[in-house]
């Protein structure tokens, strides 16, 4: 059963200002004006708008059984009542800074791990500096200050609206000089326990100095694909780009190698699952634990380990000089897709499109 709408403001990794990631949840069951979530908001007000200009009716709601409510840009804004934000860099929280002192509706919480609060803190929202001081840490504070508030990597969830919690998880994005850490989310819907990943910008674990993905894998692995069944994930650049000019992303075939990652962690879920003893800690349980961490999966066994999951592929770096006959996110999708169809991995590939409503 669906139990979240999610509409894309943006899907892209920049440079074009226009297009860049940000995206606004709701719970299925519940109206946009009971509250909006926030996930990155790189592209803002002006994105949304011109959005609602090629589809007015994005947020339409039925009322009793005729009538049929729309919203305005500003009037969906202003009805978010927290932002997640992977990291800062601006092509997450462009929008955010923006809107800042903008829209109206009950104070809206910034919600991240304390560096990027920090960063925020530090980089933009200082008096007379890059932007006006429209933020604070104090939860009394009038409603048109954003609320700094921290989460930590910690396997409990946290409420962050009405029917939502998140679990938020460490990824690596590259180093910037230093190792430069953004963040995956595991969010929620209370009522069914139902939930889905979201990824912020993240560097291939093959490349990393201390990987961190198959952190998240092995979390979102035994839920799959009962519990959680869509993942949003970034490919920033098209196949051939060389690794020492990825900055912290992913190309198809990296993409895909993290695929594979997961569909072993899936693998070794299920056959844990399937050959424990009903004593967790008899010799025989104990003997399958050892196995199962030897073992390693060839790739026959990770054949249609994916079936079920929905994969989103967003965070598309822009085609700016027209190198490409198509839409860059037509050609790194297609790409993506062509990959896991030869590994037989299961997995169903789309696009995060700009503008596009996802049934989750």
């Amino acid at each position: 059963m669906p139990t979240f709408d999610l509409v894309v403001v943006g899907s892209g990794g920049g440079p074009s200002e226009l297009n860049i990631s940000a995206y606004l949840l709701k719970a299925r069951d519940s109206c946009w004006s009971d509250g909006v979530v926030g996930i990155e908001a790189g592209s803002g007000l002006g994105a949304l708008k011109q959005i609602l200009e090629r589809k007015p009716d994005l947020f339409n709601e039925g009322v009793g059984e005729k009538q049929v409510r729309s919203y305005t840009a500003p009037q969906i804004y202003s009805n978010v009542r927290a932002f997640l934000v992977s990291h800062a860099h601006l092509d997450h929280v462009m929008g955010l800074i923006l809107l800042a002192g903008t829209v109206g509706g009950p104070r809206k919480s910034i919600r991240s791990t304390r560096q990027v609060l920090e960063d925020l803190e530090e980089s933009i929202f200082r008096p007379s500096r890059i932007w006006p001081n429209l933020a604070s840490w104090n939860k009394d504070d009038a409603d048109h200050m954003y609320l700094y508030d921290p989460l930590d990597f910690k396997p409990e969830y946290t409420r962050i609206h009405k029917d939502i919690s998140v679990r938020m998880m460490a990824l690596n994005h590259g180093s910037d000089p230093t190792p430069y850490q953004s963040s995956a989310f595991f969010i929620r819907h209370d009522p069914t326990e139902q939930e889905f990943l979201f990824f912020g910008d993240v560097e291939p674990d093959s490349l990393a100095k201390k990987p961190l993905t198959i952190d998240v894998w092995r979390v979102a692995a035994p839920k799959i694909p009962h519990r959680l069944n869509t993942i949003f994930i970034e490919c920033s650049y098209p196949s051939g780009r060389s690794n020492d000019c990825l900055y912290g992303h992913l190309t198809p075939d990296h993409l895909v190698q993290e695929l594979e990652n997961l569909a072993r962690e899936i693998v070794k879920a299920k056959s844990r699952t399937s050959s424990a003893p009903s004593n967790p800690s008899s010799p025989a349980r104990k003997r399958q634990r050892l196995k199962s961490r030897s073992n390693s999966t060839n790739t026959d066994d990770l054949k249609g380990a994916l079936k079920g999951v929905r994969v989103y592929v967003m965070h598309f770096k822009e085609d700016m000089e027209n190198a490409y006959k198509e839409p860059i996110h037509v050609v790194i999708t297609r790409q993506v897709k062509e990959l896991v169809e030869k590994k037989c991995l299961g997995a169903e590939i789309l696009a995060a499109e700009q503008g596009a409503h996802i049934v989750i």
